[in-house]
């Protein structure tokens, strides 16, 4: 078996397949930091926003790619900006709220000021105070503006990325994925909630699960209890060509037998619980396919979800190896009458931190985390569906989970895997 080991990191690879993970790469720090240089530094589009969240012309959005601090704006053109949220004087960062309006940016620190495209404009006592002091002659501002980002719009969805190697959103999003994007988010939005949860895990256990549909109706007892996702019903895996992203997408049939769960003996409180208000399970098919539940993502970062009439957006924030900020932005429709922003909000709660559904994968990536703790020598195994990375027209599988390592590995290690 072939072993092939990470540059500059102790991680050991068993083969060049995407079947085994190496437990290490988990919990490596050495991995972790390099992760920062060659994924969310390199060739890739990172979530930074929504196009909503700068509504006006002066708004400003704080963000993250990986643990670097990011500023998003609307410039007084109209422009949306990105750049390092550092000014560039002595490092402090520059904007300490969370978002808000402004004609310019000034840091608190020595009051160095840059207009919203990034460029310093101002340095404070630049000529300094009655002749003395004040910055050498051959001072000049544009030489220390903010350190900008490449940024895109695709569907309101805002992205930035640090590297001229990214190709064009749609490219980089693959054809596919850019008809699923559109599906869900298909005219102007309207956010409706915002919440933020911290996971102790890596970011990749975080991205796996999102990734993995095969979990959700064993983990998920609300799923089984109330009939909403079964792997026997009718749906399938997307992966893109890259298999950094994918889409996983199902269609409730009432008609469909309970048997197949019964013989895997799969958790479920069918017998002991009923909704007291079904209400909150009552949905409307708004895009007209049959589709109840949609979860995508976008390579490193980004889960898009549609379960029901519930949207919204999940940004992935590493913040140490094995800790995890997960940001939850909630999202109508403009034209959203009251009785579908009620609707919304109430089937919200089947997602989100506490969330009917979305409870257990706060906690699982823990029980994983804690589980390989001093065993950073062994392996995972990913071989559900088979040993490939492609598209499937069944979810029970780990196809998009082999398709997030085949893009990672191609990442870090410059190889394209055996998938």
């Amino acid at each position: 078996m072939t072993e092939i080991i990470a540059k500059s990191s102790g991680v050991h690879w068993p083969s060049d397949k995407v079947t085994t993970i190496p437990y290490s790469v988990y919990t490596d720090e050495a991995q972790y930091h390099l992760e920062h240089e060659k994924i969310f530094k390199g060739a890739t589009w990172n979530y930074l926003c929504l196009a909503a969240e700068l509504p006006d012309p002066g708004s400003y959005f704080v963000s993250q790619i990986g643990e670097t601090p990011i500023i998003v704006t609307r410039d007084l053109d109209g422009e949306l900006n990105a750049f390092v949220n550092r000014c560039s004087h002595r490092g402090s960062l520059l904007c300490l709220k969370k978002s808000g309006k402004a004609e310019n940016l000034t840091c608190v620190y020595h009051a160095w000021s840059f207009n919203l495209k990034g460029d310093l404009d101002g340095v404070a006592f630049q000529r300094g105070v009655k002749r003395q002091g004040g910055m050498p002659e051959h001072f000049c501002k544009g030489d220390h503006n903010l350190r900008k980002l490449r940024v895109t719009e695709f569907s309101g969805l805002v992205f930035g990325s640090f590297s001229d190697d990214a190709p064009e959103i749609e490219e980089y999003l693959g054809s596919e994925i850019s008809s699923r994007i559109r599906r869900v988010l298909k005219k102007p939005l309207r956010i409706i909630g915002h919440n933020t949860q911290i996971l102790n895990n890596n970011w990749k256990l975080y991205f796996e699960n999102a990734k993995d549909s095969y979990h959700a109706s064993i983990l998920h007892t609300f799923f089984t209890t109330f009939e909403i996702n079964r792997l026997n019903q009718q749906g399938g895996i997307i992966v893109d060509s890259s298999g950094g992203h994918h889409v996983s997408y199902s269609m409730i049939d009432p008609s469909l037998s309970n048997e197949v769960y019964g013989n895997q003996n799969i958790r479920s409180a069918k017998d002991e619980y009923r909704l007291a208000d079904w209400s909150l399970l009552e949905s409307i098919d708004e895009y007209g396919d049959g589709v109840t539940l949609q979860i995508l993502t976008v390579f490193p970062g980004l889960v898009l979800q549609q379960i029901h009439n519930a949207i919204a957006v999940r940004q992935i924030v590493p913040t140490s190896v094995d800790t995890t900020e997960l940001v939850w932005t909630y999202i109508g429709f403009e034209d959203d009458d009251d009785a579908m922003i009620e609707r919304r909000l109430k089937q919200a709660n089947l997602v989100g931190p506490a969330g009917f559904i979305s409870m257990e994968d706060g906690a699982v990536g823990n029980f994983v985390q804690r589980g390989i703790a001093g065993t950073d020598e062994d392996v995972s195994v990913v071989m559900m569906g088979g040993e490939s990375a492609e598209s499937q027209p069944f979810r029970a599988t780990e196809t998009s989970v082999r398709g997030f390592w085949k893009k990672y590995r191609s990442l870090m290690e410059g190889i394209v895997p055996n998938a």
